[in-house]
């Protein structure tokens, strides 16, 4: 049996969304690399970061200083994988970055996940370093860049 495809309600993440941000993100990552709702709420407290959230299982948050841009993390639940919410997520992270001024973005992203450096490689995204002993598992982590366009910036 083929899923259909997720047309996803993405919306803003705001201080309300922090508990089901937090339940998403455990949903989706190994318990050692989990966020809480507190460091959900931290994040989202911060003036630079900013995040969108699908209320069925996935998010992004992100933040821009000076013109550049980094996603802190991304996450979509078992469930919902495959079906295009991460890359919408991504999309509208990259919207964001690119509206508030951001000619670059960067992420790191675990070296064995395949899935989500295939996602980021068909966004534009390209290594730019490796980080090693990054996770908590000791697993190392790939830096990845992606120039952003520059049509919109500022308007």
């Amino acid at each position: 049996m083929t899923r259909e495809p997720l047309t996803p309600a993405i919306e803003e993440a705001t201080l309300f969304h922090a508990g089901a941000m937090a339940e998403i993100h455990q949903a989706a990552f190994a318990p050692a690399e989990q966020w809480s709702s507190d460091v959900m709420l931290l994040q989202l407290e911060l003036p630079t970061t900013y995040g969108f959230i699908q209320a069925h299982g996935g998010l992004i948050l992100a933040r821009v200083v000076s013109d550049e841009s980094e996603i802190l993390t991304l996450a979509v639940t078992p469930g919902q994988r495959r079906r295009g919410l991460g890359a919408a997520l991504l999309r509208a992270a990259i919207d964001r970055a690119v509206h508030l001024g951001a000619a670059s973005m960067f992420l790191e992203v675990a070296v064995s996940n395949r899935a989500a450096r295939a996602l980021y490689e068909a966004h534009g995204f390209a290594e730019a370093g490796l980080r090693r002993h990054y996770y908590s598992d000791g697993a190392d982590a790939l830096i990845l860049r992606s120039s952003l366009p520059s049509s919109h910036r500022n308007s």
